[in-house]
């Protein structure tokens, strides 16, 4: 199995207490796991009963397990923070209020949570993953999840032509020397050339990362609506170039006794029909396998139960 592992899903499917299982399985199994929660729900601390910051933190009574959640609005701060110094650095100092003013107004615009939180997670899979055997995300809503992961290409391609038109300005800049003067060589150590530089690595690290050292599962349910939109995520990873490695199959109805022919029974079978109906569409109509079928428990997925539903997981640890 690949060092790093997504979970992802419609909201509400079950990414939190999957996810968490499924890390829970890999400690327990020996290897230095960290769960990650980028959802905004931050339901990671609400499974192991424990408060998590942005750092990795272990989780008691589990040896092995560390977990961390990055919260998507001091991720967008640190990130405005980060850009507002490194402009400021490079600029007159008429233009940093210009600056300021401009990414003030950049916070509430399309892209910007997106791309501050794809910042952070990248940056534990460059900076925080090296002391662990896997490293589990649990995602945001597979909304939120795919435009992650289509920003490398999208922005590696944006800045690919920023890099341009910097070199060509410089160039025409240069060419501009009167007489004699020797044309200065701007293009060695420009600040914006080599912060663009670096971007560009940044955003080349994680997509070669995502295609070759992830693996990537989606959660349903076993509802008309998660099926959807389960078929259109396989799809739009697929275009992504990124293969979905399995299924699990979430919130699965029990079946009631056979003895049993009250009203509640009989509600519950022809619920259960009609969500082996939804299995059947599952397995026959889509490429990845189901690789879990997890059914609801009626008390809150924590500590021992955590550890029934890793073992439902076929997903090798």
């Amino acid at each position: 199995m690949e060092q790093f592992v997504f979970f992802g899903g419609k909201g509400g499917v079950g990414k939190t207490t999957v996810s968490c299982a499924y890390a829970h399985r890999c400690a327990r199994d020996g290897l230095r796991t960290l769960v990650v929660s980028t959802d905004p729900a931050h339901s990671v601390s609400d499974v192991f009963d424990q408060r998590f910051g942005d750092e990795p933190e272990s989780v008691a009574d589990v040896d092995g397990l560390d977990a961390m959640e990055i919260d998507p609005e001091d991720e967008m701060q640190r990130h405005l923070t980060e850009i507002r110094e490194a402009l400021s650095e490079q600029v007159s100092a008429a233009m940093v209020s210009e600056i300021n003013r401009q990414l003030e107004m950049s916070h509430g615009t399309p892209g910007a949570y997106e791309s501050a939180l794809f910042d952070a997670f990248v940056d534990v899979m460059r900076t925080e993953s090296e002391p662990y055997d896997r490293v589990v995300f649990d995602t945001a809503p597979t909304g939120s999840t795919l435009r992650l992961l289509g920003l490398p290409e999208f922005l590696g391609d944006w800045i690919d032509r920023l890099l341009y038109k910097r070199e060509q300005s410089i160039d025409l800049f240069e060419k501009a020397a009167i007489g004699d003067m020797e044309p200065r060589r701007l293009l060695e150590g420009d600040p914006v050339i080599e912060r663009l530089n670096e971007r560009k690595e940044f955003f080349e690290y994680a997509g070669e990362t995502m295609r070759t050292d992830a693996a990537f599962f989606l959660v349903l349910n076993p509802d008309q609506l998660s099926v959807n939109e389960t078929e259109r995520a396989i799809e739009a990873f697929t275009e992504r170039d990124l293969r979905v490695r399995g299924l699990v199959a979430n919130k699965l109805t029990p079946s009631p006794d056979e003895g049993e022919q009250g009203r509640g029974a009989r509600y519950l079978r022809e619920k259960v029909e009609t969500e082996r109906e939804r299995l059947a569409q599952v397995r026959e109509g889509f490429d990845p396998p189901l690789v879990a079928e997890i059914e609801s428990r009626t008390t809150e997925v924590r500590g021992d139960v955590l550890a029934d539903v890793a073992a439902s997981l076929d997903v090798e640890p």
